[in-house]
């Protein structure tokens, strides 16, 4: 009597490394769309967000809705305002600064820590996520190529090895999304930042700390500047 086919793990021959599928919650998925809501716009600075009319267009009804504008709260781009409810927070020239300026220095230090910490394998990850931004670029995904140009800097960050330099750096860096968004409508903008990006991602595959951290100052002053011209 032949024996059961022996269970296994491993991909059938032939087929390679194969990813798994990352499910999300429906509180995750709230919670994305809303805050692409505020990152674009459709939600203005200063706004209130109508739980009936947000929740139709989501399809999704008023509980998950208030637990995703909790979490958006505690990223800093919305507030609760008393007998007026949530409003997308409005961020002021000086609040953009200060946010931006404090960036620079957790970035900067987070790519010499890098330099010198990353392994080979995290600093191709990153070199990766960098070349399909270039692609979104390319084809003009405005949203999509953002979301990866965020994830790039925290990826950055986060290979520091330094866990509180990196949960720092998350939580003001989700402050200002829809400001930082909003710097690159411009094709010429854009273009620079591109180009800065290029910059940033030679210095770290050469491990060069301190052209690392000059090109992320450069690169975060011309934020600065794209960001107040913008609004």
């Amino acid at each position: 009597m032949s024996e059961p086919p022996h269970s296994s793990t491993q991909p059938p021959e032939g087929f390679g490394e194969i990813p798994r599928i990352t499910r999300r919650t429906l509180h995750e998925e709230v919670v994305n769309h809303v805050r692409d809501m505020i990152i674009e716009g459709r939600l203005a600075p200063g706004a209130r967000i109508n739980e009936v009319q947000v929740g139709a267009m989501l399809g999704v009804s008023r509980t998950p809705l208030r637990e995703a504008i909790k979490t958006l709260a505690s990223e800093g781009l919305v507030e609760v305002v008393p007998a007026k409810g949530a409003v997308v927070r409005r961020f002021s020239e000086q609040d953009l600064f200060q946010i931006l300026e404090v960036l620079k220095s957790i970035e900067q230090l987070g790519g010499r820590l890098a330099c010198e910490r990353a392994d080979e394998a995290t600093i191709a990850g990153i070199a990766e996520l960098h070349e399909r931004m270039i692609a979104l670029y390319k084809a003009g995904n405005r949203l999509e190529y953002f979301k990866l140009n965020q994830a790039i800097h925290s990826a950055i960050v986060r290979a520091s090895g330094n866990d509180v330099l990196a949960e720092t750096h998350t939580m003001l860096q989700s402050r200002i999304k829809r400001a930082r968004f909003l710097g690159h409508g411009e094709p010429q903008k854009w273009a620079g930042a591109v180009a800065e990006h290029e910059e940033m991602v030679e210095a770290l595959m050469r491990r060069d700390g301190a052209g690392l951290a000059e090109v992320i100052g450069r690169h975060l002053d011309a934020s600065l500047v794209r960001v107040r011209d913008a609004i």
